[in-house]
């Protein structure tokens, strides 16, 4: 039986109980790793799910924030998966031999680099293997920013310290030969241990480098025995087919990091490929060692598809130029437009993304309480429906008026397809974008005007700010008022 006095303390109303339940509920909270308390959901994706609540409540957004290849997986990609639907046993960890040749292949012909397949390992994706390197890697991670999301919150969920070296507008947002000697020159420790991540063409400004600075970057990284984690993911996706691989001057120190995310369409089939150097057997393996208790290995279907997706052959290659002949068309407009408004950008050259500089409207936009680019893309998106990513989550300082546009948000497929009627030589015409593509080229279109109010709404306020002291020194001059000091 329970007695009278036991009934009260249980009841939800009781002051035991209540005490209890918040007892619980601090240490819940409390016995979070000191890591991961206060991190946020990947900006990217949170951007995504934000889009799709305002669309399902009826508001018309643009999403340019998602960076999601807009295209279809290849179709003899997605007939090799079908293929290979029943295949159900677990794979080797480092991935499947035949598509680790595959890869090592590919970056053989692709890059003009001595690639072998006993060097190649295959992931849930080129995200999951850099954690596992940062997780392995005892040492300094550094990164210039702009950088992709992920590098920085992956170092810190870690617990690792990140050392940021700021790019400039100036320098086209790419790190310089002569800063990175600075930098490196700067810590007096020849033999401290280091990983260089290095991401071209650039997530989130389109920007890569030529093959002369990736030269001088390469003898610097080799100077100093720094090891180069090169984010080649939207190697092919390069808008002239011209990406060069740091790899080619730097083999012994470079790990290759690729995945079918981007150029094949697949972010959702989550594969992704580290090509290590066989001087960096050592890493390779500790990581496969991590991953056959983490993730066991990708999904066999997939990498079973992937093989012929790495071969590649004569239709692939047509859908990538067709791709590329896009994304270069769409984005040459869309920086136009933008550059119109008086918006500060560089016209991209791989990808599918443009960093907005709005510097020029800071005066503006600190007026009405916009001073640093979270602010800045909130208020875009209440005030235009338009979904751009903040240069903060790109690990630039919080208060620089920078965004990315990922100019992303068209039928894929559809534009594809109607691309095969256009010469495979020749860029689609502004017609054709603007046909296929028209929402992109509205919403570029739509920040432009928007940046464009903020001025005239200010430039409204002087002259009625000059207009109001014209009439008032006209009324003191009618009272008799001295107005001169």
């Amino acid at each position: 039986m329970v007695s009278e006095a036991e009934r009260q303390e249980l009841s939800p109303t009781s002051t035991s109980y209540l005490a209890k339940r918040v007892t619980v509920k601090v240490r819940k909270h409390v016995s979070l790793n000191l890591n991961v308390r206060g991190l946020e959901q990947s900006a990217t994706l949170a951007i995504n799910e934000k889009c799709r609540e305002l669309r399902a409540q009826g508001q018309k957004i643009y999403n340019l924030g998602l960076g999601q290849s807009p295209f279809p997986v290849p179709s003899p990609v997605v007939a090799e998966l079908k293929r290979h639907a029943h295949e159900k046993d677990y794979l080797p960890v480092k991935g499947l031999p035949a598509l680790r040749e595959a890869v090592a292949q590919y970056h053989r012909s692709q890059d003009q680099v001595a690639a072998q397949g006993d060097f190649v390992i295959v992931g849930p994706g080129s995200k999951e293997l850099m954690f596992l390197l940062q997780l392995v890697f005892y040492g300094e991670i550094i990164v210039p920013t702009p950088s992709w999301v992920s590098y920085v919150p992956q170092a810190r969920i870690i617990g690792r310290d990140v050392q940021l070296i700021h790019t400039t507008f100036e320098d086209k947002w790419r790190v310089t030969p002569e800063r990175l000697e600075a930098y490196f020159e700067s810590e007096h420790d020849d033999l401290r241990p280091r990983i260089l991540i290095l991401s071209y063409p650039g997530n989130p400004d389109g920007r890569s480098y030529s093959a002369d600075e990736l030269k001088e970057i390469a003898q610097i990284a080799s100077r100093f025995e720094v090891i180069l984690l090169s984010d080649e993911i939207y190697g092919r996706l390069h808008h002239e087919g011209q990406h060069v691989s740091v790899a080619r001057y730097y083999p012994e120190g470079t790990i290759i990091s690729s995945g079918l995310s981007k150029w094949c369409g697949a972010g959702g089939w989550r594969l992704g490929t580290f090509t290590f150097p066989p001087d960096l057997d050592w890493l390779m393996e500790v990581i496969a060692s991590v991953a056959s208790e983490t993730y066991t290995s990708v999904s066999a279907p997939i990498q079973y598809a992937a093989v012929r997706a790495f071969k590649g052959g004569s239709a692939i290659d047509r859908y990538l130029i067709r791709a590329r002949a896009i994304l270069n068309a769409l984005g040459r407009r869309c920086a136009r437009i933008v550059l119109e408004a008086g918006i500060r950008v560089h016209e991209p050259v791989g990808a599918f993304y443009l960093f907005l500089d709005f510097t020029p409207f800071a005066e503006h936009f600190a007026e009405r309480g916009i001073k640093n680019s979270t602010t800045l893309c909130e208020v875009l998106l209440e005030e235009t429906g338009v979904a751009i990513l903040p240069g903060q989550a790109f690990n630039r300082p919080p208060w620089e008026l920078t965004a990315r546009m990922a100019y992303v948000d068209f039928d894929g497929p559809k534009t594809l397809a109607a691309s095969e009627d256009l010469p495979l030589d020749k860029r689609p015409s502004d017609e054709f974008i603007e046909n296929f593509c028209g929402n992109v080229i509205e919403a570029a279109i739509i920040i432009g005007d928007w940046v464009s109010s903020q001025s005239a709404k200010r430039i409204g306020r002087t002259r009625l700010g000059e207009v109001m002291d014209r009439g008032m020194g006209n009324l003191r001059s009618f009272t008799g008022e001295s107005h001169l000091s």
